[in-house]
């Protein structure tokens, strides 16, 4: 079922140039089907911001073995060579060197790279959860400080992740849906429960069903 005003909020964050959308709510929210919905109705071909939405995507799901600091990036650089794929080649190696990591080095090295995408693009980070690493966390929190503007950066979470959410809401650069805004109003929970499972409840009977499932 679309969502049409959840999608026109993530639009408005895409089309304004905020580095961030967080949706951020426990499980049976419909999270990832809302962020599906949504890159399934983005064109291909990304005009500049403020023009369109149209935008290339890279998904990368995560699970707890994504905690590991080299794992991550070399995730990372994967989803984001579906947008380029000469992105991150030359830090892999050094990703799988024995030799301690220079996060920051490698991050920096692939912002530079990342910078010279000519086109917009949105990188999704599903499941964010997932991650219990503080090294990971100051990682994402580096390469959200120096995004550069052609990249948006969706997290989608039951949880919010160790980021300066409360710098980028000030900076408003940050579109948050949370489990308020995801909740079905009257109107929705009326269209699935009679249009899409076919029940003809009376108005009465959905708000009582909205009542006791939330």
């Amino acid at each position: 079922m679309l969502r049409p005003r959840l999608i026109e909020r993530m639009n408005e964050g895409l089309s304004s140039g905020c580095k961030l959308t967080l949706i951020s709510a426990s499980a049976g929210f419909g999270k990832t089907t809302l962020v599906s919905e949504w890159i399934a109705a983005l064109t291909p071909s990304p005009p500049p911001v403020g023009e369109g939405l149209g935008v290339r995507v890279a998904w990368l799901s995560l699970d707890e073995g994504d905690n590991d600091p080299a794992r991550f990036i070399s995730y990372l650089i994967a989803a984001l060579q579906t947008i380029k794929a000469e992105i991150g080649e030359g830090l892999l190696a050094a990703l799988q060197s024995p030799q301690p990591l220079q996060i920051e080095t490698i991050l920096t090295t692939l912002l530079n790279e990342i910078s010279i995408i000519p086109e917009h693009f949105v990188l999704i980070l599903d499941d964010y959860h997932s991650i219990d690493s503080q090294p990971v966390d100051q990682s994402l929190a580096f390469l959200v400080e120096h995004q550069p503007p052609q990249m948006h950066l969706v997290i989608v979470t039951r949880e919010d992740p160790q980021l300066p959410l409360s710098r980028l809401r000030v900076r408003g650069q940050c579109t948050e849906l949370r489990a308020a805004d995801l909740r079905f109003t009257p109107v929705e929970s009326a269209e699935f429960l009679n249009q899409m499972m076919g029940l003809h409840l009376s108005t009465e009977d959905i708000a009582a069903l909205e009542a006791r499932t939330e």
